[in-house]
């Protein structure tokens, strides 16, 4: 059974490409929401 065993490159195991836009995603999300919410109690007194 050990000799079945079948190894891949990094890059053939995932299938697909990484672009790392998703680093980027958390941070400006989590920005725009804090800028978001300290509008909204700014102008909602």
């Amino acid at each position: 059974m050990a000799d079945d065993e079948i190894h891949l490159s990094r890059k053939q195991a995932r299938a697909g490409a990484s672009t790392h836009v998703t680093r980027y995603v958390l941070p400006i999300s989590l920005v725009l929401i804090v800028l978001l919410f300290a509008l909204l109690l700014f102008f909602w007194r």
